[in-house]
């Protein structure tokens, strides 16, 4: 027999130590995926809604059969400090993504971060740096590019060569989603630390469009549609053409429709960025018909061999003169993950990217490894359409050194990459000259 020393039997994998800071609606979808792919070890959730907390920590004692409930925190910071965690899943509001993902990657952990990666681009940049810095693996939110239907259109039409040349993007959103509601003024709910939920950010008089999800209806929280839905899409064409950043971006818009709800967002909006012989056009607005209704939101990518269209719910390729036209819908998967059909408000078609990103994350963390929307990947997409946002403020094309992190001969641009931090917060960004 032999002795314990010759056993050649393998070991226990150890489970990772994992936490969440915000545990809402999306931040609950991210760690229930990622339980859904491996048997991690919860150790720990925060969030300044005490309510939503305590909710989060039932779903997910309940979903993981944990031995154990996680602890859970107001405070990210008391989090990191004491349970100190391998893997930290932030999905905050995005005036908070840059402050939490710096800490937990100072921390020593590995980061699943919402998309956009930031408000700010001086934010984005420290973020960039940050993850550089302590050598942590740092994956986007932007799981189109583990859509499996994306990454098959990519292959097959794309990569081969079936487009011919392409000349035009289109990216674009015709979803209502503009908040157009008026809500009265009044004091925050007791169960939220609203102090806190603002943190850096200018501290509004509290409405219900605040809190719970409904905060991109307003600047100081978030970049609009074109921070929540551009950024998508922009990065799903920067993914299947193999795109780096633009070298100028322009963007026009405004309020041109709604001007009574509280919301401060544009409702109309385009954008242009020119990648030298490429231009991605943007363009949403939250009112009137999609010109196509099997593609509300999505990319179309324009050949002179053929078109191809692409949502998160399928894809068309339409060749130019002969050749069969492909159509492929999303692929659900609802047998082998039965949990999905029930999870309240789970965006089914979206399940699979998650797993498939998260599959994709801990791989890289195996490996120390970027992965497939690696930070800096998520900064160039998000820091386009903060420029597309500063440009349609400044109300001129801002052309963009990519290797000096600047807008080129505008100091104005310059001065605004990054926002005023509210006190005691202190900004993290980089020195911009």
């Amino acid at each position: 027999m032999p002795s314990a020393l010759q056993d050649s039997s393998p070991v226990p994998k150890k489970k990772r130590r994992v936490a969440a800071i915000g545990v809402g609606w999306y931040g609950k979808c991210d760690l229930l995926r990622l339980m859904q792919v491996e048997p991690v070890d919860v150790v720990a959730l925060c969030d300044v809604d005490s309510q939503m907390l305590a909710n989060a920590a039932e779903l997910i004692t309940k979903r993981g059969k944990l031995e154990k409930p996680p602890a859970l925190y107001s405070d990210y910071r008391k989090l990191l400090a004491e349970a100190k965690p391998d893997i930290v899943l932030i999905a905050t509001p995005d005036h908070w993504h840059a402050l939490t993902m710096i800490a937990a990657v100072e921390a020593g952990a590995d980061v699943y971060v919402q998309k956009p990666t930031s408000v700010d681009v001086a934010e984005s940049q420290a973020m960039l740096a940050a993850a550089r810095k302590h050598g942590r693996v740092v994956q986007v939110g932007t799981q189109r590019r583990s859509t499996p239907h994306i990454a098959e259109a990519k292959q097959k039409f794309i990569d081969t060569g079936m487009l011919g040349k392409i000349g035009l993007v289109e990216v674009y959103c015709y979803y209502h989603m503009r908040a157009k509601e008026n809500p009265p003024i009044t004091e925050p709910p007791e169960n939220l630390d609203y102090e806190m939920w603002a943190g850096p950010a200018p501290k509004r008089p509290y409405s219900a469009l605040i809190h719970p999800r409904r905060w991109r209806a307003f600047t100081e929280y978030g970049n609009g549609i074109m921070g929540d839905m551009c950024i998508h899409m922009l990065d799903t064409a920067r993914f299947m053409l193999g795109l780096g950043w633009p070298q100028a971006v322009s963007s026009v818009g405004g309020i041109y429709v709604d001007r009574q709800s509280q919301a401060n967002i544009p409702d109309t909006q385009t954008a242009t960025f020119d990648f030298g012989d490429l231009d991605v056009v943007w363009q949403h607005r939250s009112y009137g018909s999609t010109p196509d209704p099997k593609y509300p939101w999505g990319v179309t990518i324009y050949g002179d061999k053929g078109t191809l269209k692409v949502s998160v719910m399928s894809y068309d390729f339409i060749p130019q003169g002969r050749g069969e036209a492909v159509h492929k819908d999303v692929t659900y998967e609802l047998e082998e993950y039965p949990e999905d059909k029930t999870e309240k408000d789970l965006e089914k078609h979206v399940a699979p990217a998650i797993r498939a990103h998260m599959r994709n994350f801990l791989k890289a963390i195996d490996e120390r490894s970027k992965p497939i929307a690696d930070i800096e990947e998520g900064h160039i997409s998000t820091v386009s359409c903060l420029l597309a946002n500063l440009s349609l403020e400044l109300g001129r094309t801002l052309r963009w050194d990519a290797v000096n992190g600047l807008v080129i001969d505008d100091a104005e641009a310059n001065s605004r990459l990054a926002r005023p931090y509210r006190a005691p917060w202190v900004h993290p960004g980089v020195k911009l000259s």
